[in-house]
């Protein structure tokens, strides 16, 4: 983590690999043959698109008022979005399974989000070695 003007950065880097690259990948790094470096992706999206859907403006926006207002239960975070409920729910666990966002049981079984990371950044190259 480093500190950007009054913020800390967390930064998570993120790939681009189809699901037998992920595997092979996966593999290796079980095997011992590869140990990822620091500025590799550690979370993976099988294509550009799915990338695009997950972290869409609407759903970037969504982590910014988390991070901002830290909102106690979706029915908060409902009223500061305008999204409904439900709708909130299956983006937020979708976020939680790419680890996004972290989604904990508050009082009165409230699910409270937090979001995990300041910066995503995305790693594709253009020319990859296949």
């Amino acid at each position: 983590m480093a500190l950007h003007g009054e913020y800390v950065v967390n930064k998570l880097i993120v790939g681009i690999a189809d699901y037998d690259e992920m595997k092979a990948r996966s593999l290796s790094i079980a095997r011992g043959d590869y140990s990822p470096g620091r500025e590799e992706p550690k979370v993976w999206f099988t294509s550009l698109e799915s990338f695009a859907k997950v972290l869409s403006r609407r759903n970037v926006e969504l982590l910014q008022i988390i991070a901002e207002h830290q909102p106690v239960g979706y029915k908060e975070l409902a009223s500061l979005s305008g999204r409904k409920i439900p709708s909130l729910s299956r983006t937020l666990r979708t976020m939680e399974r790419y680890g996004l966002v972290s989604l904990e049981e508050g009082p009165g079984r409230k699910i409270i989000p937090h979001t995990l990371y300041s910066d995503i950044e995305l790693k594709y190259p253009i020319l990859a070695a296949r």
